[in-house]
């Protein structure tokens, strides 16, 4: 056998095993598991950390504790319940939205202006600003471009409230009095508690 019939063999068996591999690996990829139920160890991925609203209508919590109040367009009125320094370097800020106007409220306005954001109709373009620090600080976002906020914040009619939530990433632990702010809603000046 001539060397050059002996290297054209060779080439020849190296791409018909890299062909079997690459096979192979998309296979592996691409498996369906035929509607087969998940392993202990495997779980489906979650959409978002961010909690889940309770419905329309349904009060948020310390609902009857107001710590601070904005007033917007419309009749459209953001109470202020509480802002929270978690363990986990976040701080939550829960309230309540009421539609006291004649028509009904859509939130479209107070989202961000990022453009691979997913949320449409949410409170996503909120802010946290420490004014000595001089520091704003944006909603939190998961892996999938929603924000750890309220979304779907669309059709509030009339007389109807829902509770809100957005998260932030904590400042220093010495910042305790931050401004809320929402797009078209003048700034509420809160305390965060631990």
């Amino acid at each position: 056998m001539s060397i050059r019939r002996t290297t054209k063999a060779a080439r020849g068996a190296v791409a018909m095993a890299s062909a079997a591999g690459l096979a192979l690996v998309v296979a592996g990829c691409g498996a369906d598991n035929g509607g087969a139920k998940a392993s202990d160890g495997d779980k489906p991925p979650a959409r978002s950390t961010a909690p889940k609203d309770s419905g329309p209508g349904a009060p948020a919590a310390d609902s009857d504790k107001v710590i601070g109040e904005m007033k917007g367009p419309d009749g459209v009125v953001v109470t202020l319940h509480s802002v929270v320094r978690d363990s986990g370097g976040f701080v939550t800020v829960n309230g309540t939205v009421t539609n006291r106007g004649t028509r009904a409220f859509n939130a479209i306005d107070w989202r961000s202006n990022e453009t691979e954001l997913r949320s449409r109709s949410s409170i996503s373009g909120a802010t946290l600003v420490d004014k000595a620090g001089k520091k704003r600080y944006l909603v939190l976002r998961d892996t999938n471009g929603e924000c750890l906020c309220t979304t779907g914040l669309s059709g509030l009619m009339p007389g109807a409230s829902r509770p809100v939530f957005a998260q932030f990433p904590a400042p220093p632990a010495k910042v305790t009095e931050v401004d809320f702010q929402l797009p078209t809603l003048p700034p509420a000046s809160v305390r965060i508690t631990d």
